[in-house]
C-alpha cells in the first residue's frame, strides 16, 4: 500500500514525473518532488494538490533534505539520456546524471529506516542489442524478456545496469526487506517531451519537412502517463520485485509511425533511407501483468492525437 505515506519523486519534472505526481496527489500522500528544473510551470495543478517540490541537483546537492522528510516510497526517475549517438559531452553528463546520482540516491536507501519499497526507472538499453538489431532488411521483431541476455547498449544502459545491481546489493547486503522494482522502460513520449514523436509534431506543426532515416526501425513506444501508471502500480503491487519490463507490448516502425502523423497532422518528410543496423524491439509484459493485474492502453495513434492536442494550446 502506497496510500497515505511520505512519497519521494526524484526527476518530477519531467515527462514521467510531473504524470505520476498527479496520480499520487489524488492519494492523500504526503509527495515531496525533487528535480533540477522547476515544476511550477510544467506541472501547476500539482502544486496546488499539496506536492512539495525542491530545485536542486541531486548529483551534487545535500541529501538531508531526504533524511528529514524520511520517506516511505521512493520513485527514483531522475536521469540524463543522449537523444541521438551519445556524444563525448554526454559522457560526463552520464556520469553525474545517471551513475554519480543514482549512486547516492542507493546509498541513501540503504540508511532510510522507514524505506519499504525503491522503483527504479530503468531501461530497456540493458539488454544486449545483438538480440534485436538487424544487417540489412530488418527481421521480425525482438520481444524482450527480463532474463534475455544482458549487454547494455551505451553508457546509458550500462549506467542504468549499474544500478540495478546496486539495489540488488543493498537489497541482499543492507535491507532484505526493503522492496526493489526495477522498470525496464521502453521508447517514452508524451506532452512536453524531447522525444523524437514531439519533435516532428512541433516540427509539423510549424510547416517543416522532416529528414526520416532508418524508418524501418521498429520500437516500443508507451505512452509516458502509462509509464506513470505503470510504476504508481508496481509500487503498490507487494508481488512486484527485481526487473520489470514496462512498455506497450506493442513494436512499431518508424513507418507506421510516420503514417499516422501524415493522417493526423499532414506531416511531410524525406526519406533518407537505411544508414545502420535495423532496430526490431518491443517488451514482453508477462510479469507486469502478473505483477500488477494490468497493462498500458494508450495506443501509439490515440497517444500521438493527445500530443498534437497538447502541442497546439501551448
Amino acid at each position: 500500500m502506497i496510500k497515505n505515506k511520505r512519497i519521494l519523486v526524484t526527476g518530477g519534472s519531467g515527462v514521467i514525473g510531473r504524470q505520476l505526481l498527479s496520480l499520487l496527489a489524488e492519494d492523500n500522500a504526503e509527495v515531496l518532488s525533487i528535480d533540477r528544473e522547476p515544476l511550477e510551470c510544467v506541472a501547476p495543478n500539482v502544486i496546488k494538490r499539496g506536492v512539495r517540490h525542491i530545485e536542486t541537483d541531486l548529483a551534487e546537492a545535500s541529501l538531508e533534505p531526504i533524511r528529514d522528510f524520511a520517506p516511505q516510497v521512493v520513485f527514483h526517475l531522475a536521469a540524463g539520456f543522449e537523444r541521438s549517438s551519445e556524444s563525448p559531452e554526454f559522457w560526463y553528463r552520464n556520469w553525474q546524471d545517471n551513475t554519480l546520482l543514482s549512486h547516492r540516491m542507493v546509498e541513501l536507501a540503504g540508511q532510510l529506516p522507514l524505506l519499504e519499497v525503491f522503483v527504479f526507472a530503468s531501461s530497456y538499453l540493458i539488454y544486449s542489442k545483438e538480440l534485436y538489431m538487424h544487417e540489412g532488411m530488418p527481421g521480425t521483431a525482438r520481444y524482450l524478456t527480463e532474463s534475455d541476455t544482458v549487454g547494455p547498449r551505451n553508457v546509458t544502459g550500462a549506467s542504468k545496469y549499474y544500478t540495478e545491481r546496486e539495489l540488488q546489493f543493498v537489497n541482499d547486503v543492507v535491507n532484505p526487506d526493503l522492496r526493489c522494482v526495477n522498470a525496464r522502460i521502453y521508447r517514452v513520449f508524451g506532452r512536453g517531451s524531447k522525444d523524437v514523436v514531439s519533435r516532428w509534431i512541433r516540427m509539423a506543426l510549424d510547416g517543416q519537412v522532416a529528414e526520416v532515416y532508418n524508418k524501418e526501425n521498429a520500437f516500443d513506444f508507451i505512452y509516458a502517463a502509462d509509464v506513470a501508471e505503470g510504476l504508481y502500480r508496481l509500487a503498490y503491487s507487494q508481488d512486484a520485485h527485481g526487473v520489470v519490463n514496462l512498455g506497450s507490448g506493442v513494436s512499431t516502425t518508424i513507418a507506421q509511425v510516420l503514417d499516422i502523423l501524415g493522417a493526423q497532422l499532414g506531416m511531410r518528410y524525406i526519406d533518407k533511407g537505411i544508414t545502420e543496423r535495423i532496430e526490431r524491439s518491443g517488451a514482453n509484459l508477462e510479469r507486469l501483468k502478473v505483477a500488477v493485474g494490468w497493462l498500458p492502453s494508450v495506443s501509439v495513434s490515440e497517444g500521438i492525437r493527445r500530443v498534437i492536442e497538447y502541442e497546439r494550446a501551448k
